[in-house]
């Protein structure tokens, strides 16, 4: 689980089970993208989809910094699913930046624990992580569940949670499928090069 291996350490042993582009053997447009972002092994797996790899980080970017939902709430959905997935990779990455957008030791903590209805959270944010848990484990959520989200947000800010879920969710199962090795976490830099 990805709770228990939180405290593990970074290895340097490689285990991918896809080779890392190099920038330097990459074609133009890829090694452009690659260069303007922070140096993640996920990126560098993701730059072999040579067509969308470009378009995909402007994406990525978007959903970093130009949403109107909340960053509190994204990132905790993020975090929600990287959890759901048992992704480390996620989580290492995306631990620092809930930080950053206010998520507190308690909150981290309790999604560390799989305790989305604990006191740690307001009501709004227990809304967003029981809509994200039933969009990662049900598909479709339930009609309460929407009803509730749907009285504190915005018909954009809920596409736009979805769009954050269904990307962390790629991304989880990428990182999970190629055995991703686990960057040390970026932070603001992520946030940087999302541009």
């Amino acid at each position: 689980m990805v709770r228990d291996a939180l405290s593990a350490g970074f290895e340097g042993e490689t285990v991918s089970r896809l080779p890392y582009v190099n920038p330097a053997d990459a074609p133009a447009p890829v090694r452009e993208a690659l260069q303007a972002a922070a140096p993640l092994n996920f990126f560098r797996i993701m730059a072999h989809a040579e067509t969308a790899f470009p378009d995909w980080m402007r994406w990525g970017g978007a959903l970093l910094k130009d949403l109107a939902l909340d960053p509190l709430l994204r990132e905790i959905a993020i975090l929600r699913v990287a959890g759901l997935s048992d992704v480390r990779y996620e989580w290492v990455q995306h631990e620092p930046i809930a930080r950053s957008a206010g998520a507190t030791d308690e909150m981290v903590r309790a999604l560390g624990r799989d305790e989305i209805e604990a006191g740690s959270f307001s009501p709004d944010q227990r809304a967003v992580l029981r809509f994200t848990t039933e969009v990662v484990r049900d598909v479709r959520p339930s009609d309460d569940t929407v009803t509730a989200l749907t009285g504190l947000l915005s018909s954009r800010e809920v596409v736009e949670l979805l769009m954050v879920i269904g990307q962390y969710m790629m991304i989880a199962r990428v990182a999970a499928a190629t055995d991703l090795d686990v960057d040390k976490p970026m932070g603001a830099a992520v946030y940087r090069a999302a541009g």
